[in-house]
C-alpha cells in the first residue's frame, strides 16, 4: 500500500492524486483512503473537487475510516493475552484522537460510509471491530504479502464462523481435557516429589489445542499427524494426546524402562522420548507420531519437517500435502533465540522441503530458565521472527481455554486453505521452576509471587462453566476427584507389579556387508544409455554436450569416474524399487561440476533430470539444491530417512568442513538415536575431504570427530578411494536391511583423476572392499614396510613411488594398502593383509591430517590389534596442530611432499624379531 493514511493529509492536490490512484487500482491505496473515496462517491462528488458534503463530515468519515482500518492491524496490542494480568501496551492508532476525531464523532458517521450495510453508525462498526480484534484473540496478518490471504483472515475473523461459542457439550469435554492435564501433573508432583518432569502447568491448554488441531485436520483428509516439541509438557502430550498409558509412564518414573536397539540399552530421559499410536476420530483412523528429541530444544524442527515430507508420499510416489499435519511446539525463549528456527522457516516454501504448512505453537512461559524476556529477545513478541517469513500470528491467553480452541480452528482453516505455516502464541506462565527441583523465586520473586496465588487453567475454566450454568461447582469438583482416583488405582497396580527394571537391548550393529551390490554389465550399459537421453528440443550447455556423451566411451574404456559411477548406482537402485533423495548446496550440479544430474536448457532455462525419467524406474528420484543451511537441511534429511527406511537418502556438503555447522544434528540425533530412542536412520553424509592446498576450511571434514563417536555399530564411516568402491557402498547402504547412518569422506581432486577411475567389470562383479591390499607389491617377501592410508593420500604415494621407479631410485621394500572402511574396523581384513608380508619390519599409518586429527588416534589401538605385538607401528603425517591445514599453498606443498617422502623412505633398522 502506498501513500499516507487519509487523516494525515488534507491537501486537495494530494487527495486528487490519491483518488486517481484509487480509480486505477483500489488495492494500491490505504484502506482508510478506500473508505473515504467510496463514501465521497456515494455523496456524488469527486474527492478534491467541490464536494456536496461538508468538509467536517468528510473529516469525520476519514477519521472513522482510519480507526476502522487501524483496529485489525493494531488490535492485538490491546488484547489481554497475559493471564497474570499485565496491562496490554495498546497503541495510539487505536484511539479516535490519533485519527483527528473524538469518540463522539463516530455517532455522526453512518455505517455505510465505512462500507457496512444494514444501518447504524460508525460507532456501532467500531464497537464490533473492537470486540473482534481487541478482546480475546490478537491477530497479526497485515504483514502477509498476498492480499487474498489478508482478506481471508479479515473475513474469517469478522464473520465469527470459526469463533462461535462452544456448545455445552464441547465446553464439558474441554474441561475434562484440562482436568486430565492438571490432574496428571498434580499426581506426579505428589507421587514423585522433586523429580524432574518439566510440567505443562501454566500452558495446560496446549493439550486440548493439539487435540483440536488433529480433529479439525482429520475432517479435511489428514490421516497422519507428526508432532515435535521440547521437553516442557511432553509427558502430558505423550499420555493425553498420544495415548501412552499412565501405567507405562509411572513405570518409567520408577526406573522400569523399555529397551532400546543398542547393545547397552542406554535409553534417554522420559521427557525426550517419542511415541507412535493411532486414534479414531469421527470414524477415521489417524496415525500419530511424536518425534523424539534431545534438550537441544528447537533442533527437532527440521527433523519433524523431514518426517512429514516422507509421510506425505502416496503409493504412486507422489506427494499429498493434505495427508499429514505437522505440529511444532516451541519455547518462548528458544523460538527467537535459536537460529535453527529461522533456518527451518526458510525451508517452508522451497520445492524440496515444503510440507504444505506447519502449525506452530509457542508455549509461552514468559521466562526462560532464569532469563526475563528483556534479556532474551529484541522484539516485543516472542513470535515476531515468524512475521519475517510472512507467517500469520494469533496471540491468545492460556487461561482462556475457549479462545484457545478458536485460535486453533482459525489456524487450521488457514493452513488447509493456503498450505502454508501459521503460528499461535499461547501466552501462559510456568508454575514451577525450569524443573520441579528448581526455585524460581530466586530470580523472579515478583513474578512467582503472582503465580503462587493464581488459579490453575482448570480452575479458571471450571469456575466459568459454573457461572454460566453449564456445570455445577460440585460436578466440576467430582470430575477432578474421579480422575485423581483413577490415577491412584493405576499407580497402586504399577507399584505392586513385578516389571523388569532394565531390560537388555539387542545387539543389532552396523549394516551387514553381506548384500549383493554388483549389477550385470548389460544392465549398466542399458542404464547408461538411458541416462544420456534428453528431449531433442532440449539444448544443454555446449561443454556438457561434449563431456556427458563421453560416458558411452568411458564405460568400455575403464574410465568410469566418480559422478558416472554414482549415476549408475542411483539408476540401478531406482529400477530395483529403491527411492533416492539427494540434497545439499549445489547438489544438482555438484560443487565440483562432477554430477550434472539436472540439465538446464540454455535457451529456455527449463530443467531435465534423466535419473527422474528412467523408463523402468519403480521408485522416485529427488534431487534439490538446498538453502544455504546445514543444520536445518541435514536435520530435515535425517527426519526423512527415519520415515522412509527403504529409500537411499543423502545430504552432501559443499565442502566437508561445512558439516561443522550441523554438529547438534550429528551429535544428538545421528550417532545416538538408536541408543537413546531405538530409532534407525540410513542417512548418508557426503563430505568432500582431502588436502589440496585450499586452506584450513576446505581440507578437512573432521574425520576424527565421527570416529570418536563410533560405538555399538551406530554408523559406518568410510573413505572410498575408487568410483567402484563408491558404487558398491552406496548400493550396500540402500539394500541393507539394517539401516544405520553412513559418513563418506568424498574426494575432490580424485573426481576426474584417471588413476582413480574404474571399469565396468569393477561395478558388475565383486562388492565393497573394507580394505585393499597393494596390487603392485608382487614380491611380498621383499616388503619391509607396509603403509596403511586412506583416500587421496594413496594416489599421492602411488604417484611418487611411480616416479621413483621411473628414475631407478626405488626398491620394492614398501607396500601401500588402503583402509576404505574405518568403522566398523575391518580387523580380519587388515590382519590378512599384514600376514601376506612375511618379512615386515614395521607398519606405518600415513595420513594428511595433523596427528591430533584424522584417523590416527582411532586407528592406532585397532591397528595394533590387527598386527600383533611384534611389529613396530609408526605414524607419519602432519604434527599436532590447532588448525587442520596450512593456509598457504606453498606451505601445503612442502608439507605434503615431506609426508609422502617419509612414508616411502625406509630407515635403516634391525630386522624384526622372529615370530614366537
Amino acid at each position: 500500500m502506498s501513500g499516507l493514511p487519509v487523516t494525515s493529509v488534507f491537501n486537495d492536490g494530494y487527495i486528487a492524486e490519491r483518488y486517481e490512484q484509487f480509480q486505477r487500482d483500489p488495492a494500491s491505496v490505504d484502506e482508510s483512503w478506500r473508505q473515504y473515496f467510496r463514501f465521497a462517491e456515494r455523496l456524488g462528488g469527486a474527492p478534491g473537487a467541490a464536494a456536496p458534503a461538508s468538509p467536517e463530515i468528510l473529516r469525520k468519515v476519514a477519521g472513522a475510516a482510519g480507526l476502522a482500518s487501524a483496529i485489525p492491524r493494531y488490535g492485538h496490542l490491546a488484547v489481554q493475552i497475559d493471564p497474570l494480568g499485565s496491562v496490554p501496551p495498546g497503541a495510539a492508532e487505536l484511539t479516535p484522537e490519533f485519527h483527528g476525531i473524538r469518540e463522539s464523532d463516530l455517532r455522526d458517521v453512518p455505517a455505510e460510509a465505512l462500507g457496512v450495510d444494514g444501518g447504524g453508525t460508525a460507532a456501532d462498526v467500531i464497537t464490533r471491530l473492537r470486540k473482534t480484534y481487541c478482546r480475546h484473540l490478537g491477530f497479526e496478518f497485515d504483514h502477509l504479502g498476498d492480499e487474498k490471504e489478508r482478506e481471508w483472515f479479515r473475513q474469517a475473523v469478522e464473520s465469527r464462523q470459526l469463533t462461535a461459542p462452544l456448545s455445552p457439550d464441547e465446553k464439558k469435554a474441554l474441561l475434562q481435557s484440562l482436568t486430565r492435564v492438571d490432574g496428571l501433573e498434580r499426581f506426579l508432583g505428589l507421587a514423585f516429589v522433586n523429580v524432574k518432569r518439566f510440567s505443562i502447568e501454566g500452558v495446560d491448554a496446549l493439550v486440548p489445542m493439539i487435540d483440536e488441531a488433529i480433529a479439525q485436520s482429520a475432517q479435511t483428509g489428514t490421516t497422519y499427524a507428526v508432532i515435535g516439541m521440547a521437553h516442557r509438557g511432553r509427558l502430558n502430550v505423550l499420555t493425553n494426546v498420544m495415548g501412552k498409558s499412565y501405567e507405562r509412564l509411572f513405570q518409567e518414573f520408577m526406573g522400569k524402562h523399555h529397551k532400546t536397539n543398542s547393545a547397552s540399552g542406554t535409553g534417554d530421559v522420559k521427557y525426550h522420548l517419542g511415541y507412535t499410536n493411532e486414534r479414531m476420530l469421527g470414524g477415521k483412523a489417524v496415525e500419530l507420531e511424536l518425534v523424539p528429541n534431545p534438550s537441544h530444544l528447537e533442533f527437532v524442527n527440521p527433523v519433524l519437517q523431514g518426517v512429514a515430507r516422507a509421510r506425505q508420499r502416496t503409493a504412486g510416489g507422489e506427494r499429498d500435502e493434505s495427508r499429514v499435519l505437522p505440529i511444532v511446539v516451541h519455547g518462548d525463549a528458544s523460538f527467537p533465540g535459536e537460529g535453527v528456527v529461522a533456518e527451518t522457516f526458510n525451508l517452508a516454501l522451497l520445492r524440496g522441503y515444503r510440507v504444505g504448512g506447519t502449525l506452530h505453537i509457542i508455549a509461552n512461559n514468559q521466562v526462560g530458565f532464569t532469563t526475563d524476556p528483556v534479556d532474551g529477545r529484541s522484539t516485543h513478541y516472542a513470535s515476531d521472527l515468524a512475521k519475517g517469513f510472512e507467517v500469520p500470528v494469533i496471540h491468545v491467553s492460556a487461561d482462556n481455554a475457549e479462545a484457545c480452541i478458536h485460535a486453533v480452528r482459525i489456524a487450521i482453516a488457514y493452513r488447509d486453505r493456503f498450505r502454508t505455516d501459521v503460528l499461535i502464541d499461547l501466552v501462559g506462565y510456568r508454575r514451577h521452576g525450569h524443573n520441579e527441583a528448581d526455585q524460581p523465586a530466586f530470580t523472579q520473586p515478583k513474578l512467582y509471587g503472582i503465580i503462587k496465588g493464581h488459579p490453575t487453567p482448570r480452575e479458571v475454566f471450571g469456575a466459568r462453566l459454573a457461572n454460566e450454568g453449564v456445570m455445577s461447582a460440585e460436578e466440576v469438583a467430582a470430575m477432578d476427584k474421579a480422575f485423581a482416583d483413577q490415577l491412584g488405582e493405576i499407580f497402586t497396580q504399577v507399584k505392586e507389579a513385578d516389571t523388569q527394571a532394565h531390560p537388555t537391548g539387542d545387539t543389532q550393529g552396523a549394516p551387514s556387508p553381506d548384500v549383493e551390490t554388483a549389477v550385470r554389465a548389460e544392465s549398466l550399459v542399458a542404464l547408461n544409455e538411458q541416462l544420456l537421453q534428453w528431449p531433442s528440443s532440449f539444448s544443454i550447455h555446449p561443454t556438457l554436450q561434449r563431456t556427458l556423451p563421453r560416458r558411452r566411451e568411458a564405460i568400455s574404456n575403464r574410465a568410469i569416474d566418480w559422478g558416472h559411477a554414482e549415476a549408475l548406482a542411483f539408476a540401478s537402485l531406482l529400477v530395483e524399487g529403491v527411492g533416492v533423495r539427494l540434497t545439499g548446496q549445489d547438489a544438482e550440479r555438484g560443487t565440483f561440476s562432477h554430477r550434472q544430474a539436472v540439465l538446464h536448457d540454455v535457451a529456455t532455462g527449463e530443467t531435465y533430470a534423466p535419473l527422474a525419467k528412467l523408463p523402468n524406474a519403480k521408485a522416485p528420484f529427488e534431487i534439490y539444491n538446498s538453502a544455504l543451511s546445514e543444520t536445518a537441511v541435514m536435520g530435515f534429511e535425517y527426519g526423512f530417512s527415519t520415515a522412509a527406511p527403504r529409500d537411499l537418502v543423502l545430504w552432501e556438503a559443499q565442502f566437508g568442513d561445512f558439516v561443522n555447522t550441523a554438529q547438534p544434528i550429528i551429535d544428538q540425533f545421528l550417532v545416538a538415536d538408536r541408543a537413546k530412542w531405538g530409532q534407525d536412520s540410513g542417512l548418508v553424509l557426503l563430505l568432500p575431504h582431502g588436502y589440496e592446498g585450499q586452506g584450513p576450511e576446505h581440507s578437512s571434514a573432521r574425520l576424527e570427530r565421527f570416529l570418536q563417536m563410533c560405538a555399538e555399530g551406530n554408523m559406518v564411516v568410510a573413505y572410498p578411494s575408487t568410483p567402484a568402491q563408491y558404487f558398491h557402498i552406496l548400493r550396500r547402504q540402500a539394500r541393507s536391511q539394517r539401516k544405520r547412518p553412513m559418513v563418506l569422506m568424498q574426494p575432490k581432486s580424485l573426481l576426474r583423476l584417471p588413476e582413480a577411475s574404474s571399469s565396468l567389470e569393477d561395478l558388475s562383479t565383486g562388492a565393497f572392499q573394507p580394505a585393499i591390499d597393494d596390487a603392485s607389491a608382487s614380491a611380498k617377501e621383499a616388503v619391509r614396510r607396509l603403509v596403511f592410508c586412506t583416500g587421496k593420500l594413496f594416489y599421492d604415494l602411488a604417484a611418487a613411488r611411480a616416479e621413483r621407479e621411473k628414475s631407478g631410485t626405488w626398491g620394492n621394500g614398501v607396500a601401500i594398502a588402503r583402509v576404505e572402511e574405518l568403522y566398523p574396523w575391518p580387523q580380519e581384513r587388515v590382519s590378512a593383509i599384514v600376514d601376506r608380508y612375511p618379512n615386515l619390519e614395521e607398519v606405518i599409518w600415513a595420513q594428511e591430517e595433523p596427528k591430533n586429527m584424522g584417523a590416527w588416534t582411532f586407528v592406532s589401538p585397532r591397528l595394533r590389534a590387527s598386527t600383533g605385538t611384534q611389529l613396530t607401528i609408526r605414524y607419519i603425517g602432519r604434527p599436532e596442530r590447532a588448525s587442520p591445514a596450512e593456509g598457504y599453498f606453498a606451505a601445503h606443498q612442502e608439507e605434503q611432499a615431506r609426508i609422502v617422502n617419509e612414508a616411502l623412505t625406509i630407515r635403516e633398522q634391525s630386522k624384526r624379531k622372529a615370530k614366537v
